[in-house]
């Protein structure tokens, strides 16, 4: 196993990027999972159109950082002081191509919480969440400043500012399994922020998601992308604001 210099896990050798592992194997050894990344790598790209908006992560990830400063460093010592470490929560996601990488977060859930919570997808997950929230992780939460640190993973190139959200390993398998067209996911980084979410919110269903996603990735071009980052600007802004009565 190698770590490359993006961070992201890689397995196997002879330069195989490592993809999600399946428990059932195919007749030629090639999981489900891993037959979907390589389809997806095979998947011809809208390459002019990807480079302009991955030059646009770049730019716009790294202003945002320097914008959000004046927030992240508080809340990066409230939260130490009222949880204590660690600061960030990361976990296994996967990424363009099947590769798995590790997505950040500040953490809002109590130590453990992520054990507790893996069996869980959808709405449930939404529910048991919130039992497991800490007090300042609430607040972080209601406003999504709790996503800041993956405008990080943007600029490693883990994520894109726009695109479907990224899912933990075991999930992708089992979605993968039931729904069509699922693997179309891969073609594109996953993304802070995405269609789906901006017209439906976190708890629609995972068709409705993926239909969402789809429609992305089939038409994605600037003024999308644009479109998507200023809806999004708008309904963080809406949710910030009621947030700050919810403040510990």
């Amino acid at each position: 196993m190698q770590r490359s210099a993006s961070g992201a896990t890689r397995i196997g050798g002879a330069g195989k990027s490592r993809t999600v592992r399946s428990v059932t194997r195919l007749a030629s050894e090639e999981s489900l999972a891993e037959r979907y990344a390589r389809l997806a790598r095979e998947t011809s790209g809208r390459h002019g159109t990807d480079l302009g908006l991955r030059a646009l992560d770049l730019v716009l990830a790294a202003l945002f950082l320097l914008v959000s400063l004046p927030l992240t460093v508080p809340i990066a010592l409230a939260n130490l002081v009222t949880s204590g470490p660690p600061l960030f929560y990361r976990g296994e996601r996967v990424g363009r191509g099947g590769r798995i990488f590790t997505m950040l977060k500040f953490r809002t859930l109590r130590r453990g919480a992520e054990a507790r919570l893996g069996p869980y997808l959808g709405p449930e997950l939404v529910v048991r969440t919130e039992a497991e929230t800490t007090r300042i992780g609430a607040w972080l939460r209601a406003t999504q400043l709790d996503e800041i640190p993956q405008l990080l993973n943007v600029l490693r190139g883990d994520m894109s500012l726009v695109g479907p959200r990224p899912i933990r390993p075991r999930f992708f398998e089992e979605l993968a399994a039931d729904l069509p067209g699922y693997w179309q996911r891969l073609v594109v980084r996953p993304g802070l922020t995405g269609f789906a979410q901006v017209r439906k919110g976190y708890e629609t269903s995972m068709a409705e998601k993926l239909a969402h996603d789809l429609e992305y990735i089939a038409d994605r071009s600037l003024r999308l992308y644009l479109r998507t980052l200023a809806a999004t600007g708008w309904r963080v802004l809406k949710q910030f604001l009621r947030g700050l009565g919810r403040a510990p």
